[in-house]
């Protein structure tokens, strides 16, 4: 999935000039093999780079603005190894834009009882230097990340692993560029939201464009063009025409095909990552972007239906959290609410997410009887199970809250012959009822995220960094 520059991430270690050359040499020595410890594991996908070890508040003012100015810097982890003068950092933490994460561990896993003298006291004090550190990071509500216990442990390995996806997410957010086709669908509250809080809270650019704009592009892509994404698809998919003439079968899937190209062309060139359409808005299109839609997702671009700039936005958001693996647009649709079965199955008229397939997709051409246009061509698959988060974006008169619960996602008990669409299903981990009560108290809408990748304690640090409320339905 495309992003941004190439991540890395900084890390720096607090320590005092009192101890002496000798102890800050070897404090420097034992970073850089944590360091490269953390690099070599094969647990972290973003490379760690030693900096330095700080022991003055000049010289963390000017690490702390150097990451910020520093795109490929997606984050600083910090350890402090040896006893380092909280108020050293104030300055520097202040400045700091990047999420940060405070890494509490020791060189040694152990005390070594025999060999053990005020040498090695000075060199390891790691134990109050934490609290010291931390303490003036709470006092200046920093929403910093605390991983803690050694650092060759797999566990702590994948901590600061998840956390690398928490801070590229964040840094990615303030590249979210949204493209509106049309406006928001008629009468329905949920769609609506503020663009410029969008903005100010999230980092997300959301601009319009009339339809007419999008028509020009898709009329505009090459019959050759169109040729050799079509064989690229039968590669990727199953083609089942079903009843329909073959003539119309490949008419509609080479027109979803036209209007995938069309829309990843003006997105591409005008820098977009994330789209909205509305179906009441398609003068000049033959049919709804359906398949069009789904491979554009499975590519990691963000789409929000019906006008809500606010899932596109999300979508995207949560996708480069996931690293764009099961992870995609939901909507709940229909209930199961037989006791010991209990359920939502979720789904869209179209477009459903085919990162969250569990089997090989099918390209299928059937009525929708909404939008007035031709038959769409879509993809249609049954979702997966595991764990998983759900997650909507709501706007109110005192700004976004995120509201989400975790749930056990599933796949049918039986097959769905007569229903063309892509389903998922999930059941809340409090319970249906309980879940979803919980969830319209909070506001939640019917637009959401669903992710089997990403999870509720990544969801939790990225809703600190952004300072954005999160309704968390947990059971």
């Amino acid at each position: 999935m495309k992003t941004k520059p190439d991540y890395k991430f900084w890390f720096v270690v607090g320590s005092q000039p009192l101890y002496g050359e000798e102890t800050l040499r070897q404090v420097k020595e034992d970073a850089k093999t944590i360091v490269n410890g953390l690099n070599e594991s094969g647990k972290l996908q973003y490379p760690v780079e030693f900096k330095l070890v700080a022991t003055t508040a000049e010289s963390i003012t000017k690490f702390m603005k150097e990451a910020n100015y520093q795109d490929e810097v997606a984050g600083v982890i910090t350890w402090m190894h040896t006893f380092s003068p909280a108020k050293n950092w104030i300055r520097g933490t202040q400045l700091l834009q990047k999420p940060l994460l405070h890494l509490c561990t020791q060189f040694l896993n152990h005390i070594p009882f025999d060999s053990i003298d005020m040498d090695y006291m000075n060199l390891h004090q790691s134990a109050h230097g934490d609290r010291e550190y931390e303490y003036i990071n709470q006092r200046l509500h920093v929403p910093d990340t605390i991983v803690y216990g050694w650092w060759k442990d797999e566990k702590v390995q994948e901590q600061i692993a998840a956390w690398q996806h928490v801070a590229i997410a964040y840094n990615e957010s303030f590249h979210i560029r949204i493209a509106r086709f049309g406006d928001t669908m008629r009468d329905v509250a949920v769609t609506e939201g503020d663009k410029v809080a969008a903005q100010i809270k999230l980092g997300w650019t959301v601009d319009y464009y009339p339809i007419h704009e999008l028509v020009e592009a898709v009329n505009a892509i090459s019959e050759k063009d169109i040729d050799r994404q079509y064989e690229e698809l039968k590669e990727k998919f199953e083609l089942v025409e079903g009843d329909n003439d073959h003539e119309k079968y490949v008419h509609a899937v080479r027109y979803q095909l036209r209007e995938y190209l069309g829309l990843k062309q003006f997105l591409d060139d005008r820098g977009y990552n994330a789209f909205c359409d509305n179906f009441q808005d398609l003068a000049g299109l033959e049919q709804l972007p359906g398949l069009a839609v789904q491979l554009l997702q499975l590519q990691g671009y963000g789409f929000g239906p019906e006008g809500d700039f606010k899932t596109a936005g999300l979508s995207r958001l949560i996708k480069v959290l996931a690293d764009n693996k099961k992870t995609g647009l939901m909507e709940d649709y229909t209930l199961d609410l037989r006791q010991g079965h209990e359920a939502i199955m979720g789904s869209h008229m179209l477009e459903v997410d085919p990162t969250l397939a569990s089997d090989k997709p099918r390209v299928e051409v059937h009525p929708l009887g909404i939008g007035g246009k031709a038959d769409p061509a879509r993809l249609v698959f049954t979702g997966s199970q595991g764990d998983g988060i759900y997650i909507t974006l709501s706007y109110f008169d005192d700004g976004y809250k995120f509201v989400s619960y975790p749930v056990d996602a599933k796949i049918p008990e039986k097959e769905m012959p007569k229903l063309p669409t892509a389903k998922q299903m999930w059941t809340p981990k409090v319970g249906l009822a309980n879940g979803a009560k919980a969830w319209m108290y909070a506001g939640g809408g019917h637009h959401s995220v669903i992710s089997l990748n990403a999870t509720e304690e990544q969801l939790k640090e990225l809703a600190r960094l952004f300072k954005v409320e999160l309704v968390d339905i947990d059971s």
